[in-house]
């Protein structure tokens, strides 16, 4: 068959600081040319509408698959397909993807008979059963793993068998010199472990993968990377390095054949110190840039978020990586009721450290606890507005006063690492990265002011909402079930079996929630 692989929009941070590959979607397509498929693969990212409708007039797919990981994408992904099934009556509309996972049932709704099937968890697992099923007997749909159709549902979605057999089909991308992350431009995507071990509250990668963790052979990791032309990689994995002989034996291996990148991965403060060998040695080959989640600067804060690691280390780890030469990104949750003291006081924490600080906003999201067990009544159910960047909670200042601290909150980032000092203290870089006619890090030093503007984002709540998302269930004010929220069925600690016994001993001792083992 013909597929057609779709990713959609970008949001408001990736219009500035980052563009990465749809790297879930290329191991989708990558999955499906295996299983003897023609693929096509469009990023809206970097492609427009009217590419999307010109690829599906001219290429005529019989499946048109779309990739929902942001809930913010959901309006534009229903409008898409809809379009495309006026266009192609008989053409097969799939929704897969995170966000898609937990809300199959409404997709569904939505799509008033232009999307036929939600593909919950991993797709790549059931792919090849599944496109065998739309080819010969479409009513045999709703019988596999994870498939949610009109006519039923099938049984509980499937990890694929191995990360071995992940093979991105990275070479379907028109544009990869538009990825980038920071100065790392341009900038590829790889995976080395999926899932995530701990059950912080606002945090849905635990109920999606039912809190298991899974890792790639090193070997298999060494020759994905290899085979990787950009300089830049960003690391996707929920947390970097968890297993500290994982980490090292992949870093080894790269080491061993040479293979210089420079890295920018995302990891938790307690990892970071108890695999310090593990950094250093990558610091050692390329490792420049890491993402930290601290979340809240006051131990309330983390309580809050049940991220059991005190302040005294966030902080130590902080020190550690700097005296690595690793330069840090940290973000910090603002939450709908903070007052103007509580924002004055984050700004002057921002500007005492040398880190680059970015704001997001406490947003309860389907599939995390908080959506369960929010008690302040939801101001919005516009899925445009769930992208961490606008207020769908109640703020205690009026609306329009909450998004001008934030934003001059956000802007001490701008200040600070951004504008003509960016530009100064990465001349060398900036210089080279003209000189091989990338411009992606250097366009995005001066857009800060055109997508952060209070009045933009105030505006936003005017829109008509053409889709609203279901409300959270009732209340009943006991503790959520995590069972509830899963989307894979949890396997206890045989599905955290790549971690090691030493690995989930130290999970089991930061964690502070009650999911199920």
């Amino acid at each position: 068959m013909n597929i057609l692989a779709v990713h959609p929009s970008g949001l408001m941070y990736t219009k500035v600081f980052l563009r990465l590959e749809p790297l879930g979607l290329e191991i989708v397509a990558g999955a499906a040319r295996a299983a003897g498929h023609r693929v096509g693969l469009i990023d809206l990212q970097v492609e427009t509408h009217a590419d999307f409708l010109r690829r599906v007039r001219d290429g005529r797919p019989d499946v048109i698959a779309f990739s929902c990981n942001y809930l913010a994408n959901v309006p534009e992904i229903i409008d898409l397909a809809k379009l495309a099934k006026a266009e192609l009556p008989r053409t097969y509309v799939v929704i897969g993807g995170h966000s898609a996972s937990f809300t199959a049932a409404e997709l569904l709704e939505h799509g008033a008979g232009a999307i036929d099937c939600v593909l919950k968890g991993e797709a790549e697992a059931v792919l090849p059963a599944f496109l065998e099923a739309v080819e010969h007997d479409r009513a045999a749909v709703a019988t596999i793993p994870g498939a949610v159709t009109r006519d039923g549902e099938g049984p509980p979605p499937g990890f694929v068998a191995s990360l071995d057999e992940s093979r991105p089909a990275r070479d379907l991308l028109r544009h990869r010199r538009k990825y980038f992350i920071g100065v790392l431009d341009p900038c590829a995507s790889v995976e080395f472990a999926r899932g995530c071990p701990w059950d912080c509250t606002f945090c849905s990668a635990w109920t999606f993968y039912g809190r298991s963790y899974r890792a790639m052979s090193p070997e298999r990791a060494v020759e994905e990377v290899a085979s990787i032309r950009e300089p830049g990689i960003f690391l996707v994995d929920d947390v970097a390095f968890v297993h500290e002989k994982h980490g090292l034996a992949i870093g080894e291996g790269l080491a061993r054949r040479g293979i210089r990148k420079k890295y920018y991965l995302e990891t938790r403060g307690d990892v970071l110190l108890r695999n310090k060998e593990v950094f250093r040695f990558w610091s050692g080959i390329g490792l420049r840039y890491m993402f930290i989640g601290l979340e809240a600067v006051d131990a309330e804060g983390l309580k809050r978020f049940r991220k059991r690691i005190d302040l005294d280390r966030n902080f130590e780890a902080l020190d550690f990586a700097r005296s690595l030469g690793i330069t840090v990104a940290i973000n910090l949750i603002a939450d709908p009721d903070w007052d103007r003291e509580r924002f004055r006081a984050v700004r002057e924490w921002c500007l005492e450290i040398p880190e680059i600080v970015n704001i997001s906003v406490n947003t309860p999201y389907p599939g995390t606890e908080i959506w369960r067990t929010e008690t302040r009544p939801l101001q919005s159910l516009d899925y445009r507005l769930y992208d961490i960047q606008h207020a769908v909670l109640p703020t205690r200042m009026p609306l329009d006063a909450f998004y001008a601290e934030l934003v001059r909150t956000q802007q001490v980032l701008n200040r600070k690492h951004l504008g003509w000092r960016a530009l100064a203290a990465t001349a060398g870089i900036s210089a080279g990265h003209l000189m091989r006619g990338q411009t992606n890090f250097l366009r995005m030093l001066w857009k800060f002011n055109s997508v952060f503007d209070p009045r933009l984002q105030l505006a936003d709540h005017a829109r008509e909402v053409r889709y609203a998302m279901a409300p959270p269930p009732a209340r009943t004010g006991g503790a959520v079930d995590p069972r509830s929220l899963y989307v894979h069925p949890p396997q206890g600690r045989k599905g955290r079996a790549a971690l090691g016994p030493a690995a989930e001993r130290f999970v089991e001792e930061t964690r502070m929630g009650g999911a199920a083992p």
